[in-house]
């Protein structure tokens, strides 16, 4: 009788830490500065595949915007993006990224391709993404991401955002990186710090 209380003692106290330690996963909240949720978005990708932002419920992911005829920011942010993917596969992170095109009139799934594949990028775990219209992409910038995305009307170009952003698991915008002089190390230590 004695050995059968110690065992429920045993399995009770391995019940107890194992529970206690389930719930002690990293509180966002207290981690993070931003709690922004990203409304869905539908369109397609790259390779004329469909594409929603629900597609990455329950995971991280990494998001920004782009455009491909962009004469300034974008090319340069987008070959820090190509590192900050390969920086994370070496460290055996597949973390899913997706670059939002703020041109769809002008970014079909052929060009946003053609511009992807200019950076190596790995379409395995990286979109690109078009196929909705310009008032839904400014919209889900503007309000979803609290960042600007507008066309230039003097111009062939667009004013946006140079950030990477964080997504959490539930969708909401929970960090903002700059996408010029992109702090790589802080991007992994945050990815550790909620995936292990």
């Amino acid at each position: 009788m004695k050995r059968l209380i110690f065992s429920f003692g045993l399995i009770a106290t391995f019940l107890f830490f194992t529970a206690c330690s389930s719930e002690s996963k990293v509180n966002l909240d207290e981690e993070f500065s931003m709690k922004l949720e990203v409304s869905e978005v539908k369109g397609i990708n790259q390779d004329a595949e469909g594409f929603t932002s629900l597609d990455h419920q329950g995971e991280f992911w990494l998001a920004n915007f782009i455009f491909t005829n962009c004469d300034t920011v974008c090319p340069p942010m987008t070959a820090n993006m190509a590192r900050v993917q390969r920086e994370l596969k070496a460290e055996g992170y597949n973390v899913p990224i997706v670059s939002f095109s703020i041109d769809p009139n002008v970014d079909t799934p052929e060009i946003l391709k053609e511009y992807g594949d200019r950076v190596d990028a790995d379409y395995e775990s990286w979109q690109f993404v078009t196929g909705y219209d310009q008032e839904t992409i400014e919209r889900l910038a503007n309000v979803s991401f609290m960042v600007p995305a507008a066309k230039d009307e003097s111009s062939d170009q667009y004013m946006h955002s140079t950030g990477i952003f964080l997504v959490d698991k539930e969708g909401f915008v929970r960090e903002q990186y700059s996408g010029m002089d992109v702090p790589y190390e802080e991007i992994m230590e945050d990815i550790k710090k909620v995936t292990e």
